[in-house]
């Protein structure tokens, strides 16, 4: 249902009062935007009049934002920013589109990358943008069209696909398994083991996995898979990690595999996006390529 006339003041309204709010001053909006200040004093006037309440408390000639003032300042500089995005996104790529993508640091270096080209060539007028982010995050206030998440399909205001459960491997330096004699799932118990913070369940899951009886003893611990790995090849320890990232170390001996590898029940990977974006045809092909993608990959 549209908004009735009132509620949807123009964009010129809109930048000024936010200017304002923002810079403390209608001399210094004034300069921000290049118009006089006289004129800034009257957009704002209109944006009150429009809305039918005071915005600002005016002091010897100074606006002074009331606290409801500055709430609906910080939605409307959100407001403004996703319309300048998107703008700038058109100007950029007018006729196809852009796919603005959160995601993972190690997926997305690991797993979607070698990948993507793949992608671009199938999709040639669709230009993708990459941003990390490690949790999830309102996506009307950060403006992307769709993320890459792990755990569960519980991304408030999302679709979801599941991609592939993560299959997690025990590795260690060649040097460090030779020293202490490992050389099967069970052995990784009297080694010292390397734990991810945002996995905080995973050796114990390892030990149910296989069997092996005991609790894990806590070790390093990291933020990032790739930190996690460095240490591992390094010798400091075990590490769990996931399939595709270990495999290359794996296969060039910087490691060794001490586990064939298992999903381990932390979770899956999941291309989430907002449901208001489901159809747009940018996220529609690639949600339709990385479905295929991982249907190969998660075999």
């Amino acid at each position: 249902m549209a908004l009735p006339r009132r509620y949807l003041p123009s964009m010129s309204l809109l930048v000024a009062f936010e200017a304002v709010c923002r810079t403390g001053s209608a001399a210094a909006a004034a300069r921000e935007l290049a118009l006089t200040q006289g004129t800034v004093s009257r957009l704002v006037r209109a944006l009150e009049d429009q809305l039918g309440t005071a915005l600002f408390r005016r002091e010897r000639k100074r606006l002074i934002p009331t606290e409801a003032a500055r709430a609906y300042a910080a939605e409307v500089a959100r407001a403004i920013d996703i319309v300048g995005r998107a703008s700038v996104a058109l100007a950029s790529a007018p006729g196809s589109g852009v796919l603005n993508l959160a995601i993972l640091p190690t997926f997305g270096t690991h797993w979607l990358a070698p990948r993507l080209g793949r992608f671009l060539s199938a999709n040639p007028g669709v230009t993708v943008n990459l941003s990390t982010r490690l949790r999830p995050f309102d996506f009307l206030a950060e403006g992307f069209d769709a993320a890459i998440h792990f755990g569960r399909p519980d991304w408030p205001g999302a679709g979801h696909l599941m991609l592939f459960d993560e299959r997690l491997v025990a590795c260690a330096a060649p040097s460090l398994a030779k020293d202490m004699q490992l050389k099967a799932p069970a052995d990784v118990a009297r080694a010292p083991l390397l734990a991810l913070e945002t996995r905080p369940g995973g050796w114990r899951g390892f030990f149910r996995h296989h069997g092996i009886a005991g609790e894990p003893q806590r070790g390093m611990v990291f933020d990032q898979f790739a930190t996690m790995m460095q240490a591992a090849i390094h010798g400091l320890g075990v590490a769990l990690l996931p399939e595709f990232l270990a495999e290359e170390a794996i296969a060039d001996g910087r490691l060794i595999a001490l586990s064939p590898a298992a999903a381990t029940g932390q979770g899956s990977y999941h291309l989430v996006w907002p449901t208001a974006r489901a159809d747009w045809p940018p996220l529609a092909a690639f949600r339709d390529w990385i479905a295929g993608e991982a249907a190969g990959a998660g075999d």
